[in-house]
């Protein structure tokens, strides 16, 4: 019993049994404060009528009118409920149906209520005493006792109910309790499962809709997530380590051998400096990886504002213009429409930026780059695309030139780190957004598409 009671499931049943309790003793005491009270007024409207009749009778015909009154009314067989009694002053009965003078009943004139033995049991009865001329005593009154038995009744039905309401609560609670601890021992199975390691495991979902299923959902899509940014931390410890060991062998490599050989001065400013490169490609590396470590966290959300982008989009072309413009490729970005998006400019720029120098890159001499700006009118949202005329990317390495220090075949030879896609894709990830590829044959179009929460400056 007190494990049950332990149970949330089991006292919510309980406390709305109590309050069920509680409404029904206020309920039902209303409406016996109410029925009571209109029965005491007919009965004390009747006594009074009958009272009446007699000091009326007494008043015109004397005392043998007022007797003939009351042992006409004490014989009528037609209201077994009046009670009438007429006594001499001395309280002996002189005409009515009751043998004696109530013992109860005080001097005083007035309402009493008393216990009078009829057919032999106690019933309830009202009784008004009045006093008459000639010292005479009158008692009128009415048997209540039904009064009663109705009152016991409402409170026999009552406690019935309060024992139903009780039984059904505990019931309905221990039926709560085996569908909600169902529920939620599946959570806590699949919550120590991924404590011991297993994180492909899922909470259940019973596709009905409810409120632990929309529980479900949202548990399972935060365990996806953390099992792609811990995977994602697996891949890029592994990936750090593989990438980053051939720069450092070769910068060790480079400094024992100006410790051993002792180049001649201008020889050894030469080693220096491609040690110098080598250092500084561990650290774009380490800057890259820190930039997508603070995308990934949020924590950029905080600088969102409303942007042009059709100015952060012109801004990095113009940029990169003069590196496409030495390897010999055309950047075109003419006729950018004006759009404000609600996002943030630095990494924004950052991702049109990473776009651009890829399709410079693997650009070919005499090709050229396009920016594009769209607005959609169907759905909304704006669509940043540059497209190349360069050897493009094979539909199998699509979705997995996003991943980090990922390098495809064609990009084995050219420089860099493999993060900048990923870059891209996580600026894309945090404006609610996307990056996509679509072949152009030759070349590559390469676009983020950003949700509708723009405004077109037309």
């Amino acid at each position: 019993m007190i494990r049950l009671l332990r149970s949330s499931s089991v006292r919510l049943a309980l406390g709305y049994a109590a309050i069920f309790i509680l409404s029904s003793f206020l309920l039902v005491g209303i409406l016996w404060w109410r029925t009571a009270a209109y029965l005491d007024r007919e009965v004390d409207a009747v006594i009074l009528a009958d009272a009446q009749a007699v000091g009326d009778r007494l008043h015109d015909f004397g005392l043998m009118g007022a007797l003939e009154t009351v042992r006409d009314r004490a014989s009528a067989e037609s209201d077994e409920h009046a009670i009438y009694l007429l006594a001499d002053p001395g309280l002996t009965p002189v005409a009515g149906n009751m043998t004696a003078w109530p013992a109860r009943i005080g001097p005083k004139p007035g309402w009493y209520e008393i216990g009078l033995a009829r057919a032999g049991r106690l019933h309830a009865t009202r009784i008004l005493f009045a006093q008459l001329p000639g010292g005479y005593r009158l008692l009128v009154g009415r048997d209540v006792q039904d009064r009663v038995a109705i009152r016991h009744l409402i409170l026999g039905g009552l406690i019935w109910a309060v024992g139903i309401a009780v039984v059904l609560a505990i019931g309905g609670g221990l039926l709560i309790r085996r569908g909600v601890l169902g529920r939620v021992e599946a959570i806590n199975r699949t919550a120590a499962a991924i404590m011991r390691g297993d994180l492909s495991r899922r909470v259940p979902v019973r596709g009905v809709s409810d409120e632990f299923d929309q529980l479900s959902l949202t548990i399972n899509g935060m365990l996806q997530q953390i099992q792609v940014l811990i995977d994602g931390v697996r891949n890029a410890s592994n990936a750090v380590a593989h990438d980053l060991r051939t720069p450092l062998a070769e910068l060790r490599n480079r400094l024992e051998e100006l410790l051993r050989t002792r180049l001649p001065p201008d020889q050894a400013m030469v080693e220096v400096q491609a040690a110098v490169g080598d250092l500084d490609r561990v650290i774009g590396v380490f800057n890259a990886l820190l930039r997508l470590a603070e995308i990934d966290s949020g924590a950029r959300l905080a600088g969102f504002r409303e942007v042009r982008l059709d100015t952060v989009a012109a801004a990095m072309a113009e940029l990169y213009g003069p590196v496409a413009e030495t390897r010999g490729v055309a950047l075109d970005f003419a006729g950018l429409p004006a759009v404000t998006v609600h996002g943030d400019p630095d990494l924004l720029a950052q991702a049109i930026g990473n776009l651009i120098d890829n399709a410079v890159k693997f650009s070919p001499a005499g090709g050229a780059v396009v920016l594009t700006l769209d607005v959609p009118e169907k759905n909304g949202g704006a669509i940043v695309t540059i497209a190349d005329a360069g050897p493009g990317i094979p539909d199998a390495e699509k979705s997995q030139v996003v991943q980090r220090f990922y390098r495809g075949n064609a990009g084995r030879g050219a420089s860099g780190v493999g993060l900048g896609l990923s870059v891209v894709a996580a600026v894309a990830r945090l404006h609610g957004g996307r990056l996509e590829f679509a072949d152009r044959a030759p070349g590559l179009a390469a676009s983020v598409i950003l949700p509708g929460n723009f405004q077109s400056h037309g």
